[in-house]
């Protein structure tokens, strides 16, 4: 089944299938929220005081998506691409709407990124990340509650933009 273009997590799979699955459902429905906008609009705030916007999001999950699946299962150094030591929250803030296509294929490669990091991974794999271990499993489940978490906050950003409400 496909809802709004969105894959429905299966109904009958293994454990890291489902957890997978339910993952990839929430990634889409953030492009799902994020389309048919123009890149001004994905850059603006829309819900004060906050200045969280969908650009910003899309940021904030690329490097979410590189850290705990690179960072973690991998002995590749991350290389954030927005936020630094000096630039803590500079995923979310410095937006310019002309880098939105670029900050969308960016978003891309690091959700295929760690599609092809954890491809033979079972879910009770071991990985670390600063000092911590954390098994595949937990990864992400956390996953899944950082983009339902966030997808939430796109909800209301959509919908105070342009009025475009959904699931």
């Amino acid at each position: 089944m496909d809802l709004d273009g969105r894959p429905d997590p299966p109904t009958e799979a293994g454990e890291k299938e489902t957890l997978a699955g339910f993952l990839d459902f929430q990634r889409a429905t953030l492009l799902w929220k994020c389309e048919g906008l123009t890149p001004a609009q994905l850059g603006t705030p829309a819900v004060g005081p906050s200045s969280m916007t969908l650009h910003g999001l899309i940021r904030h999950l690329t490097e979410v998506e590189l850290g705990w699946f690179v960072g973690t299962f991998t002995d590749e150094p991350v290389e954030y691409a927005y936020s630094s030591a000096e630039r803590p929250e500079g995923d979310w803030i410095g937006l310019d709407p002309r880098q939105y296509a670029a900050d969308l294929h960016r978003y891309h490669e690091a959700v295929d990124k760690a599609r092809a990091v954890i491809a033979d991974l079972e879910p009770g794999t071991i990985g670390e990340d600063d000092g911590r271990r954390y098994t595949l499993r937990w990864v992400l489940a956390h996953m899944i509650e950082e983009y339902a978490r966030h997808n939430g906050h796109a909800d209301l950003l959509r919908e105070r933009l342009d009025g475009a409400t959904g699931e």
